[in-house]
């Protein structure tokens, strides 16, 4: 990546040396399959999996056996959302309710649930990013199955009302998806709360590599979310998703869990220092933030430049500054941010957006050279 300062953390982040010091001695010294049994190399790969599942658990309060190891946030948001059909069908329970904002991975499933012939109700943000939980919990009904909110905004970094919203369905049956793939590992005291019943979490936004997840399902009583599985073979993490587990890279999550939760404090700190800086910086071009300017993540800053196109600006900062305009998953299309059109903000304003997020690790940034670049393009 050579002298380019990494300002891309929404999308991933690097992962902590320590980690990966650990996930490669586990891929080359004890690298047991779990599911082996029937030996010690088999018997220490699965004591490494149960140890990375209590500290997963252990974040948000939850029971270790209500932990489902999974690819990533992707495929734990399509297994909380598909994975409910089939008691939607069973109880006649055909409504679901998510937000505009929602990731694609969460807006996507719902769009197959509409294609199986449940009604979805799309909730639109306020102008500040947030969703109010009034107008949420206002398009619940009796017959609705399942609420799915993200805890925060992975463009523009505002928090969502998910307590609010918890409280909100106390005494309704529906079950409660967060996606909290932008804050597991940064604000788990949030997401304690027994009231929801299903988290998604990614491990390459909290300092774990690339390709490791999970689903956190929590019981009502003694009884589990009536998931189904959406792969079949094996029978693993409770039959919820078949596959191998992947050992080191489990154990990896679960290590980077245990530094984030150690570490908060100070990780806090710094990326509030940061985002002082970054807004300094860019002073000069006088930016207009994107969402809420308080209640967002510290570590996360949509903006936009006027007169100043974010494409164009992406590119003159190649080599000094690697930001991104919105989510990794979909910024290959070039097609307008759904966030910030559900927002309601102006077409230029949008063409013009950029995200920067960093990390507690964030690196200086010349930003005099920076703003001379962006200043070329108007």
């Amino acid at each position: 990546m050579g002298s380019t300062a990494y300002y891309d953390c929404a999308a991933t982040t690097p992962v902590d040396d320590r980690v990966a010091a650990e996930v490669l001695r586990l891929m080359t010294a004890d690298f047991g399959n779990a599911g082996s049994r029937t030996h010690e190399v088999g018997a220490a790969a699965q004591a490494a999996v149960t140890a990375a599942r209590t500290e997963v658990a252990r974040a948000v309060g939850a029971r270790a056996d209500e932990v489902v190891f999974t690819s990533g946030a992707t495929e734990a948001d399509n297994i909380a959302v598909l994975g409910l059909a089939a008691e939607g069908e069973r109880t006649d329970r055909r409504h679901v309710v998510v937000t505009a904002i929602e990731h694609k991975a969460v807006l996507e499933p719902a769009q197959e649930l509409a294609r199986r012939g449940f009604d979805v109700t799309v909730v639109a943000p306020h102008p500040d990013g947030a969703v109010r939980a009034d107008d949420l919990l206002d398009a619940v009904r009796p017959d609705t199955l399942l609420v799915s909110l993200m805890h925060a905004n992975n463009e523009t970094g505002v928090i969502q009302p998910v307590a609010e919203v918890a409280a909100g369905l106390a005494g309704h049956e529906a079950w409660l998806h967060v996606d909290a793939a932008q804050t597991f590992g940064k604000l788990d005291e949030q997401l304690c709360d027994r009231r929801i019943d299903l988290i998604s979490v990614s491990g390459h936004k909290v300092f774990a590599p690339q390709g490791v997840g999970a689903l956190i399902a929590r019981r009502r009583g003694y009884a589990r979310v009536p998931l189904q599985p959406l792969t079949y073979g094996g029978g693993q993490e409770r039959g919820l998703r078949a596959g191998t587990v992947p050992m080191p890279l489990v154990a990896g999550l679960g290590l980077a869990v245990r530094f984030a939760r150690e570490e908060r404090a100070l990780r806090v700190k710094e990326c509030l220092r940061v985002r002082d800086e970054v807004l300094h910086g860019l002073a000069p071009l006088d930016p207009v933030v994107n969402g809420a300017a308080s209640n967002v993540l510290p570590h996360v800053l949509n903006l936009s430049l006027p007169g100043i196109d974010g494409e164009a600006v992406m590119v003159a900062w190649r080599g000094l500054l690697a930001v991104s305009n919105g989510s990794a998953c979909t910024s290959a299309s070039y097609s307008p941010s759904h966030v910030l059109t559900a927002m309601g903000l102006t077409t230029d304003r949008i063409r013009g957006a950029l995200r920067l997020s960093w990390s507690h690790t964030a690196p200086d940034v010349d930003w005099p050279e920076a703003v001379r670049r962006a200043q070329g393009l108007r």
